[in-house]
């Protein structure tokens, strides 16, 4: 299962806050599918991948309360959290950086957090798409906003590298997907 997580509604639709919304879409494209099923507290869609059932989620109970959905999902498909992915954004990471994890902390983020508590463990893979931050700025309010022209360039080349990476994860695991994906696309460099 592949959950991102965001925020429902238009009003924040192009927010930083809905990275993993936007690589769940990105995902569903690339499988010719959508996301519209109204299930387990938000929006779902499963797909045959390779003799696999894969299971796409966006859960629509906003932020502070996504482990809720993304608990019932797994549960109903009896998933270990070994094979469930989640994407989130990052406050940490500059804007278009990623970084895989298979497992760790929530790091601050609410909606991490309550994934962690519903699901009862914090061993589960994790995509973060980074979106900055700008410094003092209300983190709320950041996360809220939407990104200026520049950093928008950014987070799309961000969401299609996590889409790349959450396919590697599915085919080769999640030790191997942060080998390939957990450095600079540009540089080189480790991606932190």
């Amino acid at each position: 299962m592949i959950a991102g997580l965001g925020n429902p509604g238009l009003d924040y639709a192009e927010t930083r806050h809905n990275m993993g919304f936007a690589v769940v879409d990105a995902l569903a494209a690339a499988w010719g599918v959508e996301v519209r099923q109204r299930k387990f507290g938000g929006r779902t869609t499963t797909v045959e991948v390779a003799g696999r059932t894969i299971v796409l989620l966006k859960p629509w109970t906003y932020m502070n309360r996504s482990g809720q959905s993304v608990a019932a999902a797994a549960g109903f498909y009896r998933l270990p959290p070994e094979q469930v992915m989640v994407v989130l954004d990052d406050m940490d990471l500059a804007p278009g950086r990623i970084r895989l994890r298979s497992q760790g902390s929530a790091g601050g983020h609410h909606g991490l957090e309550d994934v962690i508590r519903c699901l009862g463990t914090n061993r589960f893979a994790r995509c973060r798409v980074g979106i900055g931050s700008k410094g003092r700025q209300d983190g709320a309010d950041y996360v809220l906003g939407r990104p200026t022209a520049e950093e928008q360039a950014l987070l799309d080349a961000a969401v299609q590298r996590s889409r790349d990476a959450v396919l590697y994860w599915l085919d080769h695991g999640i030790g191997k997907a942060m080998t390939q994906f957990n450095k600079d696309p540009v540089d080189g460099m480790p991606n932190e």
